[in-house]
Parts: structure tokens; sequence; C-alpha cells
């Protein structure tokens, strides 16, 4: 694994086989896909930055690498992806193997180039859209926190402030006289025409600001977007003066609220000012909006939130319009390069379910679910996310990222926060995950850790000869992320990287040694996710398409259902049934009549109601990802296990795929997967969270790494199982969004009673310091913070650490050890789990 560790270190990728299997019969019989997550502007102590522009391959556009092939004297280059001969520009005459361009070394697979002409001074743009229709404890909150970051704004850059509740008001902070507002119906939504018409832009027709798109001067500019040196005081006298929406709320009524609104106005304004900048949207919500377009729920409080069970039946009745409008502004802000920064600190839903598609798209937007605007969890990140130095995030814009690969591979797609840029190449595979059919895509913003998943399907069919196989035995990967870095320079990052490949007889220890279990958890991770969002959902609801053909398609199976019962029906030809129609029906009726006895025994009933339960529309059974992971586990264990057919006691797995059961375990009782007593909001804030995080931290979301505490020995970490729990140690658990540090009962007791305030008990005091120190250096080192909880054995707050430990010892369970704790759960433990999984593998 250290060696995996060290390829990340100098490239920023950690792949799922690093030895790859060479055909696709191959690729598919490994079950994991074959996928790099990269993380495209991960920093590097040592990084080169060249100040000149990089040289391509003509052909397929890829840069001068150290796995190109030289011919010094003839002064060519060979590109390792498409084969095309190139020569060297006059610039590098004097290219040979003594003096090589810093591009050409082999230890800078990894490179960065800065070119002079390409240099911009684009100024960084925060528009600040608050929620007004809070209570006043959560005003005051949310004003103390945004007041402390006022001071660490970017001197180069803008701010602008909107408000919202019932109606939307856009400040004019440039107006120094008297505040001045420009306010917005929220239940109608602002076109960017109406919005520069409404605030007056084109009136006196003023000088132009070059680049500027739709010819608006700065001075016009200025009005709404100040200078971070000269807003400190506008913004703070605004914020002193912002009071909760005054509009009355009846008792059995939700508060109005405009959030689609609000962010349609404030794209829209920044669409006209700085189209191409790097600015971003940080939306503060305090509930869900039921004003408007984007609206997630109705104000009447008989009205529930839509539930994962809601969506499960279609029976949101507002999730896809609001979907609909999101995915609309979603597009909006791409083709301005702008970000959605989300900041929702409620006790209910805000709708980060329905606003994940704009968040997700526009590239590197931050995303933090928190109870409340006072909560240490929304103002630590808030105050991350100005910090500057080492220590800060690197907010970087306008990325695009590109792909090339060697012939046999062709990429399905990137799961990750980024959008397709339509690229269409034949790199592209059929096979489509997450946003595909490109090799481009677009990252409106992106930061140090912003990492995406890639996956490549392997094309090639046949096993080359012995002869081809040994020349050229090597697959070529080169990553591209063209951006604005955090100085305002327009950067190029390069890496490249080459992977052996092997097929045939005897290939199965090369691919076992190269497999990167750790990644591969993480691949299976988001592309479970992915499948559970996508596939699910168009498996299990009907389109607004299909909807529309309902009555269509309930005649036809009528009519059918007609014959099979012996009537004698006339057809007649209708004009509303198109051909494209017609052939989707065939293939409903076609895979209605794969099960027709199931239709049959409806013919009774249909006789007399002539239609038939919508049910029986739906195509296909429902995804089930918990069954798709076990069969993946199965089919990974039964290939590259060692046994004894149909001797479960003989398994045994190479210590590349030890852990790797464990770590599907764990996946399939996390929140990725049981999306049971999470709400919508939850989940997507979860998902979200994963699809942009590197391997190491997604490992700590699929198995949490748990450290324990004794007088008996120095820290060490802990099996993550309820044996662990003793009423004489302290445990540390970290599961990346929340940190648990819990007390034994013994340790409580002596907590409680006071002793590690005592000079006599200096050892217990550490002993009780130790954790809390290590939890600290945690939260310090994590983005966005994670919520810490101290909790004790038998406390109502332990849930936190007993929902994530192995259930050895259970309810269902025999014995029970005296200081321990057992769990109340059905849940199977991993020994049965692993006692299963021997005995299919080895059938």
């Amino acid at each position: 694994m250290a060696e995996f560790m060290e390829l990340e270190a100098q490239d920023g990728v950690r792949m799922t086989w690093n030895v790859v299997p060479g055909t696709k019969e191959e690729a598919g019989n490994c079950v994991v896909p074959v996928s790099a997550i990269y993380t495209p502007i991960k920093p590097f102590p040592n990084m080169l930055v060249l100040p000149y522009a990089p040289l391509r391959c003509r052909n397929c556009s890829s840069v001068l690498n150290p796995f190109c092939v030289m011919d010094f004297a003839a002064k060519i280059w060979i590109c390792p992806f498409c084969f095309h001969r190139s020569h060297f520009p006059a610039h590098y005459a004097s290219v040979s193997e003594e003096n090589l361009p810093a591009e050409l070394f082999p230890q800078y697979t990894t490179i960065e180039y800065k070119s002079p002409r390409e240099a911009a001074c684009l100024q960084s743009v925060f528009m600040f859209v608050i929620d007004t229709s809070i209570i006043e404890e959560e005003m005051a909150f949310l004003k103390s926190a945004l007041s402390q970051v006022i001071g660490l704004f970017p001197d180069n850059s803008l701010v602008g402030l909107i408000t919202f509740g019932t109606l939307v008001h856009l400040h004019e902070i440039g107006f120094s006289t008297a505040p001045k507002t420009y306010v917005f119906k929220g239940s109608k939504d602002v076109s960017k025409g109406q919005l520069l018409e409404q605030m007056g832009f084109f009136l006196n027709k003023p000088k132009l600001l070059t680049g500027v798109r739709d010819g608006l001067s700065s001075e016009s500019i200025a009005r709404f977007l100040l200078p971070a040196s000269e807003c400190e005081f506008a913004i703070n006298s605004v914020l002193e003066e912002l009071q909760k929406d005054p509009w009355p709320i009846p008792a059995d009524q939700r508060a109005s609220r405009s959030t689609g609104t609000a962010l349609s106005v404030a794209a829209s304004l920044l669409g006209a000012c700085f189209p191409g900048s790097g600015a971003r949207i940080m939306a503060f919500l305090g509930g869900p909006s039921t004003e408007g377009p984007g609206a997630i729920v109705s104000k009447n409080l008989s009205e529930p939130i839509r539930s994962h069970k809601d969506l499960d039946k279609d029976s949101a009745p507002h999730y896809h319009k609001a979907i609909k409008f999101y995915e609309t502004l979603a597009k909006q802000l791409v083709h301005q390069g702008h970000v959605l920064d989300l900041f929702a600190c409620a006790v209910d839903q805000v709708g980060v379910a329905e606003l994940k598609v704009v968040v997700e798209r526009t590239g590197g937007g931050f995303v933090v679910l928190a109870e409340s605007f006072g909560h240490s969890v929304f103002k630590d990140t808030l105050r991350r996310v100005f910090q500057s130095g080492d220590k800060g995030l690197g907010l970087s814009s306008n990325g695009i990222f590109e792909v090339n690969c060697s012939k046999d591979l062709k990429v399905q797609g990137v799961l990750g926060p980024c959008a397709s840029l339509e690229k269409r190449s034949p790199l592209c595979s059929d096979t489509i995950i997450g946003q595909g059919n490109t090799s481009a895509w677009k990252m409106c913003g992106l930061d140090q850790a912003t990492s995406l998943c890639l996956v490549f399907d392997i094309v090639r069919k046949d096993i080359p000869d012995a002869t081809v196989q040994s020349s050229s035995s090597q697959f070529y990967f080169q990553f591209l992320t063209f951006y604005q870095h955090s100085s305002g320079e327009m950067r190029l990052r390069v890496t490249t990287l080459s992977r052996r490949w092997v097929a045939g007889p005897g290939s199965i220890q090369d691919l076992i040694s190269g497999f990167d279990q750790d990644a591969a958890a993480a691949a299976m991770a988001r592309l479970v996710s992915f499948k559970m969002e996508i596939e699910e959902n168009e498996s299990v609801k009907l389109s607004e398409k299909e909807r529309g053909r309902t009555k269509k398609v309930a005649a036809v199976t009528a009519l059918l259902l007609a014959v099979t019962a012996g009537k004698s029906v006339i057809v007649k030809q209708s004009k509303s049934f198109k051909k494209r129609e017609m052939k989707e029906l065939d293939y409903v009726l076609s895979t209605q009549l794969q099960d027709s006895l199931s239709l049959l025994h409806l013919k009774v009933q249909t006789r007399d109601r002539g239609t038939v339960p919508e049910d029986i529309f739906k195509r296909k059974a429902e995804f089930d990802p918990i069954r798709w992971l076990d069969k993946a586990l199965i089919h990974i264990c039964s290939r590259f296990g060692d046994y004894q057919k149909d001797t479960p006691s003989s398994f045994s797995l190479s210590p590349r795929f030890s852990i790797f059961p464990q770590f599907m375990f764990h996946l399939r009782r996390s929140q990725y997967v049981q999306v049971f007593n999470n709400s919508p909001d939850e989940t997507a804030y979860f998902r979200m969270i994963l699809n942009r995080e590197n391997v190491a931290n997604s490992v700590v979301m699929i198995q949490p790494s748990l450290v324990s505490y004794s007088f008996q020995s120095v820290p060490e970490p802990a099996l993550l199982d309820v044996t662990a729990i003793a009423a004489d140690r302290i445990l540390l658990l970290d599961s990346y969004f929340t940190v648990v540090i819990f007390h034994g009962s013994t340790i409580a007791q002596w907590r409680k009673a006071g002793y590690h305030d005592q000079p006599e008990h200096q050892a217990f005091a550490q002993l009780l310091q130790a954790p809390r120190d290590d939890a600290d250096a945690i939260i310090k080192e994590r983005f966005p913070v994670p919520r810490l909880v101290i909790c004790d054995q038998h406390g109502s707050q332990a849930r936190f650490l007993l929902a994530k430990l192995n259930p050895s010892a259970s309810c269902n369970s025999d014995g029970h050890r005296p200081g321990g704790d057992i769990i109340f759960t059905d849940d199977v433990s991993f020994e049965v789990f692993l006692d299963h999984l021997q005995r299919l593998a080895v059938q």
C-alpha cells in the first residue's frame, strides 16, 4: 500500500488497478472498474512551474511528456497516445540527450505551465445571499459570523449582498448617501433582461468597461459590487440594520422564503457584470423554500417536507419542478463560470437535495449542513473558506479538465464536481457513468482538495500476440487542468501516467499485485451512490414524458388483456400515436409479455375498469444497492481468492485484497447505502462530500477510524467493533463528519467525581486530555469542520459511536463481557458476513 501512496504524493492519482487488465473481457471479470481518483491541483512542495506555453501534439493535442519517444538527431518526438511524429519548434533547437527540457525529465510526470501571454488579473467576486425568514436568535448568530469574516476577504475581491424572505432585496452598497435596495417579488422568476432594466443600468449610457459582455461601466458595477477594502463599513451597516422578514406568518403556515428567486437574481447580476470571472454565490439558508420557483414544499404546515419514502413513491409534488428549475440555473452558472456555495443551518430540511445539481455541476461549491448558525461547524467552516496562507484552501476558478489516453482505452465518465463540456471524441465510451460522453469538463471552482473519479473502459477484445505484448505493454493516461490560480494567473497542470497491462493465463498474480483496495473502496462508494441516484430513479419513477403517454400505454395494454380474455376487438389507428411512441409502446408490451402470466390474472379486473394499475408500466426492477455490492464482492473473491472448490475453510485472500471485504461490509451499513433515518438533504450532503474528497478521506467516511486510550498502554488503533468498548477505556472515533470522544462507564464516573482536578491524579487528567488534543488536531485540518461529540457509555449520544461499530455482540448473541456493551440491532456481524461470503465464493 505504501507504493500507491508514494505515487499519489508524486502525481495526486490513485488507481484501482495499477496493473491494468488488457482486454474488455478481463476488465469485466475484475468487477471493480479501471478508474483513477485524481486531485487536479493538489499542492506539491517541489512543483515545477515553467514560464512558457506547452508543446502539444498536432494530432491529439497531448502535451510533451517523459514517455514520448525522442529522435534527437532529426529533432522529432513521437506521441505515446497517437504515435504521431512532430518536429520540435525553433526554441527547442538545442534539445539533446544531455540537454533535456524540464518536461522530459522522468521525475516531472506532473508539471505546470504559466504563459506570460495568458496572464490575467481577473478579480474574485463574492455574492452573499442571506435568508431573513429565520428567528431573531438565528439572525443574530448569522450576522455575528458574517461580521467576523468581512475582514478576511482577499484584497483584490469584490463583494455584493442580497437578502430574501417573502421578497428579494438587492442592496446597492455603493450608494453611500442612504441605504438603498431593489426589491423583487419572490413568487416570480427574474430574467437577466428584467433585472438590468429595473436597476437602470443603461439609462445614462456610460463609458463601456473593457471585457464586460453586457457593456456595463465600472460605475454601474460598483453600485452593487464593492472592493473588499471599501465595503467593510457598508456591509457592516447593512448587517446591523438587518431584521427578520417582517411579513406575518399564520400559525398554521411556514415562513415565506423565495430561495430560487434570490439565487436567480444573484446569478443574473453576476452574469451581467462579471461573466467568466471567479465569482461565488454564497447562500445562507435557514429553512425550506416555500415561495416562487425552486420551492420544495408549500406554506401549509399540514404538508410535510418530502422524505425518501415520498421520493420513492413519486409523491413529492414540488420535487420535479424544483429539480428542473435548478438544472436550468446550473446551466446558467456553468456557462458564466460561477460557483454556488451552500450553508444550510436549520433543524428542518432546506432543499439541499434539490440544490445538489447546482453545487456539483458548478465545480468546487462548498456545502455545510448544521443545526444552527451558532454551531461551531458553521462558524469555523465559514472562517476556513477565507483563510489564506499555507492553511488556506487554495481557491481557484475557471477550470477546464481534459483527458487523453491510449487508443485501447475509452472514458466512460467522471464522478465528481464538474459539468460536461460535451466535447465528443474517439475517447468517449458508449457506456456513460456520471458526466460522460465527453473528454473535457468544466470546473467553475476548485480547491486543493477537490478530487475527481474517472472511470475507463477497456475496448481491446483480443489478446495480442507475445511480440506485440512485450513491445507495447503500457497504457498511457494524461490529465490536463487549465485553471485560474488563486494568485490570478492562468496555469495549465499536466499529469502523465503509465501503467502496465496484462492479459491471458497467468495474469491474475500481476493484477493482484497492482490492486489498490483503498482506491477501489472509494470508487465503489461513488459508483453505488451514482447508481442509487440515477438508475433507481429511472427504473422506479415515471418521467414526465412517460406520464404524458400513460393513457396511451394503458389503452394498448387493456387491448392486449381484452384479447387474452377472448374478446373480439377492432383496432383503429390513431393519429396521436407517432412511430417513435409506438416503438416505445412495443418495448413496454414486449417487456410485459415476458410476465404474461402475471398480466392474465388481471383480465377479470380490467374487463370492468378498462385500465390497469400504473405500477405495471415500471419497466425495470428496483435497484438494490446491497445486492449489487454483495454480488460484486462475491465475484471478486471468487476470482482472486485462493481456495479449494466447495471448501469454505480453505478460502484465503492475498494481503492486497484482505481489507476489501471489510470495506464493503461497512459500505453496506453506511449512510451512502442505508438511507433509512436520514433525510434526502442529509443523504445529498453526504454524497456531495464523498464525490469531492480524496481516497484517504473517502476511506474514513466508509470505515471510520477508532483509537483506544487507557492506563495500560499508549494510544493505539482499535478494531471497529463493539468489543473495543470497556469501562476503563476512552475511545476516539473519526467518521469524517463526526468526531466522537467516548468515555467508558468507569472513566465517566471518575470524571464526574472531579478526580482529574486533584493534583494526585494528574495521570487521569492527562488521559482525559489526550483524546481531546487528537480530536482538535483532526478538526483543525478538516474541511468542512466536523461535529465534535463528547459522550459517556450508556448515554444518549453514545449512539454516534454504536452506529458505526461491528455488532459482534448484539441482543441476538450469547454472552456479555463485563464492562462492555451490546448493540441492539438485527444486522449481521462481520464474522457472519465473512462466513457467508466464503461459502458463496467457493461454489
